[in-house]
């Protein structure tokens, strides 16, 4: 019983980090109809920022502050902010497709960069001992975790309450302006481009502060947890769940991961063991298998965007 209490506690805090990096997503293309094929790099550049500030010192290595853990989280979404702000002001006057490449692009030099750089990230060996102000309240892993999970549960609710906001607010119409016909915004007087740059930056450091939720969570960070396969996940996530629906961003997160963790686990039972290395290939195929379905039979989700009319429309 405290096994799976111990590993409800793992799945959810997992799936509700996630709900933050596709709520960032879904301010960027369910909102904007800005096409980042990088979430990885945003997420890793979230991640290691929070690990360089706040790890505690190793003189093989720059950086490791051990500064507080609220710290942390601020470096990680400045880090992944300015990061945005400089990508965005180089690719966000490409288009669709080209926007698509530019920014996986990016996030793979990134994930090159954190294997290379062994200086500053620890290369293939990464930084570990990353600490979160729950691991050490009590003499129970599950409850220093369920207090993490509180923490990860009301970051959820914060970024979740203030997306709400900014969507309904003339910023965020102006937004879904630009998503549907960009001409006509700017036709309308709008600056397109710091809109469309303000969006980026801002679902990109959410992208960031999830990263920053995950290497606090399990203490350690290195470039494998960096794949473009994480991408994919994120994408899935905001199409099942219904792109332009905050709701429907949490629950896809949620769902995904149940279904990519109850896959990986029927792999492990099923699956003769030397067939067992396949088994990430089967995941994704069932995940994608999924995702194609959700398209043809469901294209806005579970939980899709309302349509809405203009109370001046006749």
């Amino acid at each position: 019983m405290i096994g799976l209490l111990s590993y409800l506690v793992f799945f959810t805090s997992v799936a509700l980090i996630f709900a933050v990096v596709v709520l960032g997503l879904n301010l960027q293309w369910g909102s904007t109809g800005l096409f980042n094929a990088g979430i990885v790099g945003f997420y890793a550049i979230g991640a290691y920022a929070f690990a360089i500030l706040t790890a505690p010192p190793r003189p093989e290595l720059i950086g490791n502050f051990g500064l507080p853990w609220l710290v942390g989280l601020a470096g990680a979404m400045a880090a992944s902010a300015f990061a945005a702000l400089i990508i965005g002001l180089a690719t966000l006057k490409l288009r669709d497709d080209y926007l698509a490449i530019a920014t996986f692009g990016i996030a793979s030099t990134i994930q090159l960069l954190a294997l290379n750089a062994e200086p500053l990230t620890g290369g293939a060996m990464g930084i570990a001992s990353i600490p979160n102000p729950a691991r050490g309240l009590s003499g129970s892993p599950i409850v220093n975790n369920l207090c993490y999970l509180g923490l990860v549960l009301a970051i959820v609710a914060l970024v979740y309450g203030g997306l709400q906001r900014i969507v309904a607010s003339p910023w965020g119409r102006v937004l879904k302006a630009i998503r549907e016909d960009e001409i006509a915004a700017q036709t309308l007087g709008k600056d397109v481009s710091l809109f469309r740059l303000q969006a980026f930056v801002l679902g990109s450091m959410l992208m960031g502060l999830g990263g920053a939720l995950y290497v606090g969570f399990v203490g350690f960070v290195s470039p494998s947890d960096f794949m473009p396969i994480l991408t994919f996940q994120i994408w899935t996530m905001l199409i099942i769940g219904g792109s332009g629906n905050n709701k429907g961003a949490i629950l896809g997160a949620i769902l995904v991961w149940a279904l990519w963790t109850l896959i990986g686990a029927a792999t492990a039972q099923l699956v003769p063991a030397q067939y067992q290395a396949y088994g990430g290939a089967l995941q994704s195929l069932v995940i994608g298998l999924i995702l194609v379905l959700t398209l043809l039979l469901r294209p806005r989700g579970l939980i899709g965007e309302r349509s809405t009319t203009s109370r001046h429309a006749a």
